[in-house]
């Protein structure tokens, strides 16, 4: 796609993959241009939620964005704190994302899934007001949904390396299937 392209894919709204009753209920901070360009999450090239979520064992093959709704059948789904595309989340305001953050409590209160896993701490902790929280489980709850933050999978995110992330996505799916000696890593 040309930077154009992208451009006019700006402010659009992708659908959540969601069902009730998930085991985890993934959240981005926002879908990106490519994202909103072809309808698919975290589908830029560089973003390595597909590939760590594989690697972590949630799914037995890596999935293409395409094949997002596949999800559904491992107990999985994506939705996202704010819902319009933007190039970078760097250009969402604090106020954008606390809004989205009442918004998903909503959702999560709406759709029970047993975790609820934010990718991206920084925005976890704008939007739920916790400005110490750090990668894992949260003590926070949303009803009965118990709160996990993860790395941001932007390949932008240089911190951490996909085995790295994998090794934190694999302590949550422990966690989700009732092993939680994982938990405190």
């Amino acid at each position: 796609m040309t930077p154009e392209e992208l451009e006019t894919a700006r402010d659009r709204v992708i659908d959540d993959v969601v069902a009730g009753g998930l085991s985890v209920l993934f959240c981005g901070i926002n879908p990106g241009l490519m994202s909103a360009a072809t309808g698919h999450h975290f589908a830029r090239p560089g973003n390595r939620f597909w590939p760590v979520l594989h690697l972590s064992g949630f799914t037995p093959r890596q999935l293409r964005p395409a094949e997002q709704r596949e999800l559904l059948d491992y107990g999985l789904g994506i939705t996202n704190v704010v819902a319009r595309a933007t190039a970078r989340a760097d250009e969402l305001s604090e106020e954008e994302l606390r809004t989205g953050g009442q918004l998903l409590a909503a959702k999560v209160e709406r759709l029970r899934p047993r975790w609820l896993a934010v990718v991206g701490v920084t925005a976890y902790r704008t939007a739920f007001g916790e400005r110490k929280a750090k990668i894992g489980p949260q003590e926070r709850t949303i009803g009965g949904t118990r709160i996990w933050a993860l790395p941001n999978p932007s390949g932008l995110n240089a911190h951490w390396t996909a085995q790295t992330m994998a090794d934190e996505f694999a302590r949550l799916r422990a966690a989700a299937e009732g092993d939680d000696s994982l938990q405190d890593g």
